[in-house]
């Protein structure tokens, strides 16, 4: 899969919208019911969304934050297949800061969520060690 990054807000037609979260300085990754692997929080931007108002429903979904950070990180296109799927589309992603996190609901479509002090081996969507280190630095810049 290739994936290339923009400075935010440089693309259109965006179909996606990530969040790589932090909370008590640890990173939040989630785990789906049906998969083995990790990923941050994100997913397809609805009909009437702003990619904004995706990222805020993802996090809460996926990682059951209730109060929190975000702003804007970066862009990026990306193309490619994905579990035998061709796939592509712009995103946005977002860096949040978690204060909050609340139970996971048993009807959620994650299993868990976990706190990682680096980037965890086993991901979902391998094409996140692209997008990492521009949160590390933004992380790094915050301390």
């Amino acid at each position: 899969m290739e994936c290339k990054i923009y400075p935010f807000n440089t693309l259109n037609a965006y179909k996606y919208a990530d969040i790589i979260s932090l909370h008590k300085g640890q990173w939040i990754f989630s785990k789906h019911r049906e998969r083995t692997t990790w990923e941050t929080q994100g997913g397809h931007i609805e009909n009437g969304e702003t990619p904004l108002e995706t990222a805020k429903r993802e996090l809460f979904e996926e990682a059951v934050a209730i109060d929190f950070d975000i702003e804007p990180l970066c862009d990026y296109s990306f193309s490619g297949t994905f579990n035998g799927t061709d796939i592509s589309g712009n995103g946005q992603v977002y860096f949040a800061v978690v204060h909050t996190l609340s139970d996971m609901p048993t009807q959620s479509e994650m299993e868990k969520i976990c706190l990682f002090d680096s980037l965890p081996d086993k991901l979902t969507y391998p094409v996140l060690r692209e997008l990492f280190p521009i949160a590390l630095a933004k992380r790094r810049a915050m301390e």
